[in-house]
């Protein structure tokens, strides 16, 4: 799946990254706010985390995520994340379907890994708490895959 630098700029090119338990965003504009216009320009792979507030699901991967210590590290580091709260129309961001919580990863090509998923078929992107070792796994692909790539 190929997310065109056009409907990048007009899907979330100029939606603010949120600070969230969830994550914390690591680079910012001048005025304080990371943009994902300025998160391709560092070459680290995107982290996209599509989630609702009274989602019970979402908020069960939500409270293992920053649990784990190995997901806070690399999420840091090593990406950068865009919390989505609300549902895009940006059918390459939904590409199976818009369902919460799901994740998906972006490389700096501005690509939608179709081969970063989690275990469900149905649900191509979705991740529950017992599912953080493919979390894992799926974030140091991803990693790996910028490296060789690029």
């Amino acid at each position: 799946m190929i997310l065109k630098r056009h409907d990048v700029a007009l899907g979330f090119g100029l939606l603010p990254l949120t600070h969230h338990s969830f994550f914390q965003p690591c680079h910012c504009n001048q005025k304080g706010k990371e943009t994902s216009s300025d998160a391709f320009k560092s070459n680290k792979p995107l982290m996209v985390i599509h989630h609702l507030e009274d989602c019970q699901y979402s908020q069960a991967l939500k409270k293992v995520f920053a649990q784990d210590k190995e997901i806070q590290e690399m999420a840091q580091n090593n990406f950068i994340m865009l919390n989505l709260m609300h549902e895009t129309t940006d059918k390459n961001l939904s590409p199976d379907g818009q369902y919460v919580p799901r994740i998906m990863f972006v490389d700096p090509s501005l690509t939608v890994r179709a081969d970063l998923t989690g275990r469900y078929s149905n649900r191509l992107y979705t991740y529950e708490p017992q599912d953080l070792p493919v979390l894992i796994a799926n974030m140091k692909k991803a990693l790996k895959l910028i490296q060789s790539e690029l």
